[in-house]
Parts: C-alpha cells; structure tokens; sequence
C-alpha cells in the first residue's frame, strides 16, 4: 500500500503543493485550528458509535421510533472523518496550513505522510489505516476517485455497486464496526502526537 513508488509520488506532490502555497508551514499562528479539528474529531467519532449503536440494538431503533434503521454506511463515513479530522488537528498542531478545499482529504493524507511517516513520528500501519478508511468511505458511498483513466472510472463504479448493493447486513456491520474501531485507534496514537 504505501510503497517507495508510492512514497515518490506523495514527495513530488508535496513539493509541488507546497510551491503553489496550498500546503504552507507557518510559526505565528501555528495551532490557531487545532481545537476546531480535535472537537470535529470527537463529533464524528461519538455519531460513529451512535450510529452503529443504534443500528444494532433492537430497543434504541424502538425507542427512537425506527425500528428498521441501518446506519452502518454512516458509521464508515463517520469513522473515516473522525480520522480526517484529527489528520488535520496534528498537521494544523504542527503549523501546516492546508489552503485547498479541493481534494483536501488527498492532500492532507500526502502531508501526513511527509511530514509525520517519513520522520518516524508516525508509524506505518497508523498511516495505512488512514488511508484504508478513507478507500472504504469513498467506495461505500459512491464517490469514485477521478484518476483520469475511464478504466477506473467504470472499476470503481463496478466495484461501489458491487459493494453498497451487495453486501449483506452482517457484512456492512462488520465493515462498520471495523471503521469504528479503526478510527478509535488512529485517534488515540494521533492524540497522544498532539499532547
């Protein structure tokens, strides 16, 4: 997954995005956003469990007047942003400036990796499941990734239909609770790096 062509590839486009100022290093104002990030890092993690909470316990659904709820899709979308968000607490901690709100998430996973996998200060399998959980979100639902080949535009659109249409209600739990505890973990390694 994160191998040296890979690894190149993220270098160049960093370089690149810091030479077009959408990725900026700054010692005033360094943090400004911090909290903002770390508070939308908790938001997305407590609906992630609310969500897989109700969507598991047959009195929750009934007290809250929806017995047939499912929301196991959002509680993959959820635990991902948690992740996402907390991606951007560390690298706003750091004074890393993200000026971009197009492909913001790719982005902040090649500044992550610059400058926090690549130094050593965070460890490969957190940045994998990063980027795991981000994969998953986008599959489930349905945003294909404009890679600029129609290829794998019509793969990704296949495999999203495959996957949100297909799958089985155990199956998606599995999914969500995974993302859910995927999401706690890089939480907790990524917190520890900010305190």
């Amino acid at each position: 997954m994160l191998d040296e062509k890979r690894i190149e590839i993220i270098k160049k486009n960093v370089e690149r995005l810091i030479k077009e100022e959408l990725i900026i290093r700054v010692k005033e104002d360094k943090g400004r956003f911090t909290e903002f990030f770390l508070k939308n890092s908790r938001d997305s993690l407590e609906s992630a469990k609310l969500l897989l909470n109700v969507s598991t316990k047959a009195e929750l659904k009934a007290l809250m007047g929806i017995p047939g709820f499912n929301g196991f899709l959002w509680t993959i979308n959820a635990s991902y942003y948690s992740m996402f968000y907390m991606a951007r607490a560390l690298l706003e901690n750091a004074g890393i400036k993200i000026k971009t709100e197009l492909s913001v998430h790719s982005i902040v996973f090649d500044a992550l990796v610059c400058y926090f996998y690549l130094t050593g200060k965070i460890e490969k399998s957190i940045i994998e499941e990063f980027n795991e959980a981000e994969e998953e979100a986008n599959e489930i639902l349905g945003k294909e990734k404009a890679k600029g080949l129609i290829e794998d535009y019509f793969h990704e659109k296949d495999k999203r239909g495959k996957f949100t249409y297909e799958m089985g209600a155990i199956v998606m739990q599995n999914k969500a609770q995974t993302s859910l505890e995927r999401a706690k973990r890089f939480n907790e390694e990524i917190r520890k790096i900010i305190d």
